[in-house]
């Protein structure tokens, strides 16, 4: 992947270069996005994220796994833990569209638990509405 440096040069990044998880404020929610695979190396620091994101006391999460090309079943188990520790005032959903994520999602049943959407945007409108 090529990225535009500040001076105008190109930069070439490496996959460890890419932040893996990352978490920001939208339109009044939470957003954790998440960026590679997410499986038994990568689901403690999603984990990790996520659960500084709810002591915060978001009145929204959502976890955002558009750029997810690998969810094995630690990351699958982390959804689960977290669906667990959110209380009534806190809304989860998960971002996830296609055979890496989406799939093994339905597959396994964890679509019937937690809100499953195919984009962001379509996510956040429904959060704010």
């Amino acid at each position: 992947m090529i990225r535009d440096r500040p001076d105008g040069r190109h930069h070439e990044m490496r996959p460890q270069d890419v932040q893996q998880f990352t978490e920001a404020q939208v339109d009044g929610a939470t957003v954790v996005t998440a960026v590679g695979a997410v499986d038994m190396l990568t689901a403690p620091q999603l984990q990790d994220v996520m659960t500084a994101a709810l002591r915060r006391k978001p009145a929204g999460l959502i976890l955002d796994m558009t750029q997810v090309d690998f969810l094995g079943s630690a990351g699958m188990q982390v959804l689960m833990a977290m669906r667990n520790q959110f209380g009534p005032e806190t809304r989860f959903a998960v971002v996830a569209d296609g055979p890496a994520t989406s799939r093994p999602l339905k597959i396994t049943g964890i679509a019937d638990f937690i809100e499953l959407f195919s984009t962001l945007d379509v996510a956040l409108t429904n959060f704010t509405h």
